[in-house]
């Protein structure tokens, strides 16, 4: 007996990995502090949980449209003019269970055999993981901690070729934190606008987390709009992670066809999970500004506690609840024990010596770094980041 070779593609994600290894050593005894995950130490609010409990009680508890219903489909354009005076209609909105899988319909559905679709990095662990399972070819282009991990208009027109079909990105970027402004992506639009063949794929599930102002929004450029496929959802803004509801707006042809997909996937997603869905982006976002501001304290102290370290290259971060240190100036130490040759032996070795989970860099396309998460509470994160500068002073050239 043979599985696909379809497998044989992609990889496991790295994230869970890692958390699963620090959940392992924790079962073992293991006081595990966990900086790993990327998901909000935050219980959803309370409003949008009344609100999937009236629609239990309300008995919403059939089949939905694959798309989603439609009042949370106008919940979703009302937001997008809310917060981005962006305008969209219902029919251009496709719910899912969760971003990832609006991502992965978006993917599938623009992304043919041998297309090449280029990614800034670093990037989130599933993007390359999705081309590759779409049969697409994933083209990368290089950024550093010196350029805020930001790419600029000449990376961006020297990696097009004729076969380039997607351009996707992140802006808050997971894992790097960086934001990109208003003037900078015009840079890459007045790139964009040579190559009206390309699509563009705008992740912005972390728009709410933002430390340096207003979010901007690439589809806020109407001649590129219609080739845009903007990415978001409930998990981060909302601490939603668990609900799964992600949503795209799109063109009427490609919402379409995400729909068609969807539909022989997993079809709509969790009834109450959507009836709880419009309440959340239709109601006061006091609770998601709130918890925006404790995670702009957790990154003071963290970046605090990193200028502490010696050897740690680290960009403050602008947005998400992750820095992204160059941890490359540790290579080749070792502490007799244990050598770290690269960004995974640096994560295993924080793990199984500090008992503190991050993820190795090589995950998000950049192999001098390391992400770790500020989404823990100031006691935990204060605790980790001692274990782990008496961690790294063992290392030795």
């Amino acid at each position: 007996m043979q599985l696909s070779s379809l497998l044989d593609r992609f990889s496991e994600p790295e994230t869970l990995k890692m958390a699963k290894l620090g959940r392992e050593l924790r079962a073992s005894g293991v006081d595990v502090i966990d900086l790993s995950l990327g998901e909000p130490d935050f219980d959803t609010p309370q409003h949008i949980k009344d609100a999937a409990i009236k629609a239990i009680n309300d008995n919403w508890s059939h089949y939905t449209p694959v798309a989603g219903y439609l009042d949370l489909r106008e919940a979703v354009c009302s937001k997008l003019k809310r917060d981005n005076n962006l305008d969209y209609s219902p029919t251009q909105i496709v719910t899912s269970t969760g971003a990832k899988q609006s991502l992965a319909n978006a993917i599938l559905a623009v992304v043919d055999k041998d297309d090449e679709v280029i990614i800034p990095t670093p990037y989130w662990v599933t993007y390359s993981e999705l081309v590759k399972i779409a049969g697409g070819k994933v083209v990368e282009i290089r950024s550093t901690v010196e350029d805020s991990f930001k790419i600029s208009p000449a990376q961006l027109e020297a990696a097009i070729t004729d076969r380039t079909k997607l351009f996707m990105f992140s802006s808050p970027c997971n894992p790097s934190g960086s934001v990109y402004n208003l003037e900078e992506l015009k840079g890459l639009v007045e790139v964009f606008r040579k190559y009206p063949d390309v699509y563009i794929i705008s992740d912005e599930i972390y728009e709410y987390i933002n430390f340096v102002g207003k979010h901007e929004s690439i589809a806020q450029f109407d001649d590129l709009k219609n080739r845009i496929i903007l990415i978001n959802g409930l998990s981060k803004g909302f601490a939603m992670t668990g609900w799964r509801l992600g949503f795209m707006a799109s063109s009427v042809e490609v919402a379409k066809a995400c729909e068609k997909l969807q539909g022989q996937l997993t079809s709509g997603t969790c009834s109450i999970t959507q009836k709880a869905g419009v309440v959340a982006l239709t109601s006061d976002l006091q609770p998601t500004y709130e918890m925006t501001e404790e995670f702009t304290r957790r990154r003071t102290k963290t970046m605090e506690l990193v200028r502490g370290i010696d050897g740690l290259k680290c960009y403050e971060p602008e947005g998400a609840f992750y820095i992204f240190p160059d941890v490359s100036a540790y290579y080749g130490k070792s502490d007799g024990t244990t050598t770290i040759s690269n960004s995974a032996d640096f994560s295993m070795y924080l793990l199984n010596t500090a008992h503190v989970s991050t993820v190795m860099g090589e995950a998000f396309g950049e192999p001098n770094c390391v992400r770790i998460s500020f989404a823990n509470n100031m006691q935990n994160i204060e605790r980790a980041w001692g274990r782990i500068k008496e961690a790294l002073g063992k290392l030795k050239n």
